[in-house]
């Protein structure tokens, strides 16, 4: 199991004085940290049609990238190129294991795991990141700068390539297997390697106002909800057509406003729009599903896993009623399953013990009726849990 140290400040001193504020180096952030992926594993993956990844290159001193699937990478040489491979931690549990040491961020801020493999003196230019992210060194050993925030002029070194001009560097440094560099959004950065080397980067990504007033909108639409229109008897006489005038306005606010004051109507979107997936999970429908009573039966015997990258989030404002929300959909099991929706959001794996106040009775019958099992064995036969063999 992988733990984070940090040698010198605590958690509370990280996330008061450098969490969206400035850059740093964890030297030895894990210790004794191996690549949870081998370079060819990761290259097998980019062969994939459902996983996003890219090759950044140098093509007569011109930045070149690519997007996958990829057949082959022998054209590419020894030297210079870097292959990236986005959400890994869908598709590999090893890789899903990197996400815990980082749960003092909740886990809605989460992006994905990013792995890049790179050959001597590969890397994707310098350029400026809108999320933080933690980049993880593995194997071999890359060259990091990165520059203060400021005033950067960004261009397109390739249609596929946003950088940004040369900067003042106020960190320089070399990362060895196990160290971390922080970078929150804004700052720009270079990293070069310097060897054949490995880096995984979690990255927490927040989203734009812009981004969920459009998913409120298509969440209205959905629901059909917020269709009252504005009521206005007893108004006075309009002086001038063309105006929308002071009162009108206020009225217009007013409608939005109310929308967005009904906490309930917004916790249901907020949850169902932030544990939507951005990228594809690697669920693996059961050939022979379980049903409920031999659900609950192998949940006796063992855990069940969450698969890497599904979001299960809970609010405060709806948790009470025994309200989830799993991959975009809204979940309500009642308030006597409050503690079993807790476990389900705050843990990858899920045992029998965190659930049995909530499934009723360990009576078979009784639990057949039950609608957090009848849930979690839909779940379990999707692929969305399972059990480890």
């Amino acid at each position: 199991m992988l733990t984070l140290h940090l040698a010198d400040f605590s958690l509370a001193h990280f996330l008061e004085h450098y969490w969206q504020q400035k850059p740093v180096v964890l030297r030895g952030g894990f210790a004794d940290f191996d690549d949870l992926i081998s370079p060819d594993e990761l290259a097998g993956l980019a062969c994939e049609e459902n996983i996003e990844s890219r090759l950044v290159y140098k093509k007569d001193g011109q930045w070149q990238a690519q997007f996958g699937p990829f057949e082959s990478y022998e054209h590419l040489g020894e030297s210079d190129w870097t292959l990236i491979v986005q959400a890994v931690n869908h598709w590999s549990p090893e890789v899903a294991q990197l996400i815990a040491p980082f749960s003092f961020i909740p886990k809605w801020r989460l992006d994905d795991v990013m792995i890049s493999y790179s050959t001597p003196g590969g890397g994707v230019g310098p350029h400026i990141d809108l999320y933080d992210v933690f980049i993880c060194q593995g194997s071999g050993c890359r060259q990091w700068r990165v520059g203060d925030r400021g005033e950067h002029r960004q261009f397109a070194a390739h249609a596929a390539l946003l950088h940004t001009d040369p900067f003042e560097p106020i960190i320089d440094v070399e990362l060895l297997p196990g160290d971390i560099l922080y970078i929150p959004p804004g700052f720009p950065h270079d990293g070069v390697s310097l060897e054949e080397s490995m880096s995984f980067s979690v990255g927490f990504r927040s989203k734009s106002a812009r981004d969920m007033l459009s998913g409120l909108a298509d969440y209205l639409i959905d629901n059909e909800l917020g269709n009252a229109l504005i009521s206005d008897p007893l108004r006075p006489v309009h002086q001038h057509q063309g105006r929308i005038n002071a009162s009108d306005f206020a009225m217009i606010k007013a409608q939005m406003q109310a929308v967005l004051d009904n906490d309930n109507l917004v916790a249901d979107f907020a949850g169902s729009f932030l544990s939507k997936t951005k990228c594809q999970l690697d669920l693996q429908v059961l050939e022979n599903p379980y049903d409920e009573a031999e659900l609950l039966e192998q949940l006796m015997l063992q855990p069940m896993q969450r698969i890497g990258g599904l979001r299960c989030f809970y609010l405060d404002q709806t948790v009470a009623a025994g309200v989830c929300y799993i991959d975009g959909e809204r979940y309500a099991f009642g308030e006597n399953c409050q503690a079993a929706v807790l476990a389900l959001c705050d843990q990858e794996t899920l045992s029998y013990a965190a659930l049995q106040a909530s499934l009723c009775s360990a009576d078979l019958f009784d639990a057949r009726s039950s609608e957090l099992l009848c849930a979690l064995t839909r779940w379990v036969n999707a692929g969305y849990w399972y059990f480890a063999e």
